[in-house]
């Protein structure tokens, strides 16, 4: 277990605040969340009511960003206008932290999905070289995502020993989701508990968990549209054990249950730190 140093932007559990969700928290705002989430790019230089909705949510709890579409891994030039539009973005709400995806999402364009970025030498190299130049525009460091993935264009390295010279060579933290381990380890046939066990503890910022869709024993798909399943709990709790219960964001992106149901699983989150806590007390 990593030591209990002042590492992390935010502590306790966290939801994703999505615009389908807005206005029935807004009626309630949670004791339960400690801590929001929302994509910038959703969000940056939206006014009216739905600018309104998001002040009210800023102005009480404490927020992080994680982009969509900065395409990091891209052989398109760096989007450093999204960068400085992120920047102002994140002064003008006290944003805390911005977390991005270790992927890619087109070329000159979006394709709405993210791409898996050839795990090489020569992408970690052009990876990191970006990423340094987004922090030097922030004048903070940022956070990257291990995605989940389906079809690697080139493993001439694993996804863990590619992810972790990113992480090095960038010097840039690392927001680590639970469920796209569980995910890739599946599709991809590799140990999930080893993967996590490698996981530099000291650049882990916080965690995203979220619910997956089986296609079939060995095929996962990551859709955000469903419960947290078993697997994933069980990761989550094996995570609090190594790394002590870092900060952990609930993601629902579509099929929405009632807000309560999203709650409970909140609230397993923070039960399960408050669980990890106790044991090293004892």
């Amino acid at each position: 277990m990593t030591d209990s140093r002042q590492q992390y932007p935010v502590s306790g559990a966290g939801l994703g605040l999505r615009r389908a969700l807005a206005t029935e928290l807004m009626k309630h705002p949670p004791d339960d969340v400690d801590f929001m989430e929302v994509a910038p790019e959703n969000w940056i230089n939206v006014g009216g009511r739905l600018g309104k909705q998001l002040r009210f949510f800023t102005e009480r709890y404490p927020f992080l960003i994680h982009g969509l579409s900065l395409s990091i891994g891209s052989p398109a030039p760096l989007d450093e206008s999204l960068v400085r539009d992120i920047k102002n973005f994140m002064a003008e709400h006290g944003i805390l932290m911005y977390s991005e995806h270790l992927s890619y999402c087109g070329d000159n364009g979006h394709l709405y999905d993210l791409m898996p970025i050839p795990f090489t030498e020569d992408a970690v190299h052009y990876v990191a070289n970006r990423v340094r130049r987004v922090q030097d525009i922030l004048e903070q460091r940022i956070a990257l995502e291990n995605v989940s993935y389906y079809a690697p264009s080139d493993t001439s390295m694993s996804e863990l020993d590619f992810t972790l010279a990113v992480l090095e060579e960038a010097d840039c933290d690392l927001m680590l989701d639970i469920n796209n381990i569980v995910v890739n380890s599946i599709n991809h046939g590799y140990d999930a508990h080893e993967f996590l066990r490698r996981m530099p503890g000291e650049r882990i910022r916080y965690f995203h968990l979220a619910g997956h869709h089986v296609e079939a024993p060995d095929l996962r798909v990551d859709t955000h549209g469903t419960p947290v399943d078993n697997q994933s709990w069980d990761l989550l709790q094996r995570a609090y054990a190594q790394f002590g219960p870092v900060p952990t964001l609930l993601e629902r992106d579509f099929n929405f249950p009632p807000v309560e149901e999203l709650l409970a699983e909140v609230r397993k989150i923070r039960t399960l730190q408050q669980e990890c806590t106790a044991q090293v007390r004892t």
